[in-house]
């Protein structure tokens, strides 16, 4: 398995470095940006349904619909990084690109994903350990729906 590995990675030296550049750059520039982003994130983002009035959104629908279709596309090219370059090589660094791709394409059944994510202690508490850190308040979540009954 491992010769079979080094044979290819031998063969195709160019693509092995290239993934190893995109992995390290990745890797790098989520270690800067989550932190960033966790703490200018406003404390009410998973209460409101809809976005402050000086969001991109608001904007005109021409700048409104180019960004959010570059905002999907970048959202693809992470997911499809993190599943073709970073999982071979570091596969927690590829779960990591693959999850931040996930949140920024738009899709059914996003802010429930999302809310599960936030609801795990443990992603829970790193994130406000985060934002404690660069004096922000802890997120605040909306009360748990209940289920209903059939």
């Amino acid at each position: 398995m491992i010769a079979t590995l080094l044979a290819w990675i031998d063969q195709h030296q160019n693509l092995a470095w290239w993934s190893a550049g995109v992995s390290a750059v990745a890797f790098f520039g989520t270690l800067i940006a989550i932190p960033i982003l966790v703490a200018r994130m406003p404390a009410n983002y998973f209460i409101e349904r809809e976005p402050p009035a000086d969001s991109w959104r608001s904007r005109h629908s021409a700048v409104r619909g180019t960004l959010r279709v570059l905002k999907d596309v970048l959202g693809v090219l992470l997911v499809l990084a993190g599943i073709v370059l970073a999982m071979p090589l570091v596969p927690g660094q590829g779960i990591l690109t693959i999850l931040i791709g996930l949140s920024l394409l738009d899709f059914p059944g996003k802010r429930k994903m999302e809310l599960k994510l936030i609801r795990l202690r443990a992603v829970r508490r790193g994130i406000n350990w985060i934002r404690a850190r660069a004096r922000q308040p802890p997120l605040e979540l909306p009360p748990r729906e209940k289920k209903k009954k059939k």
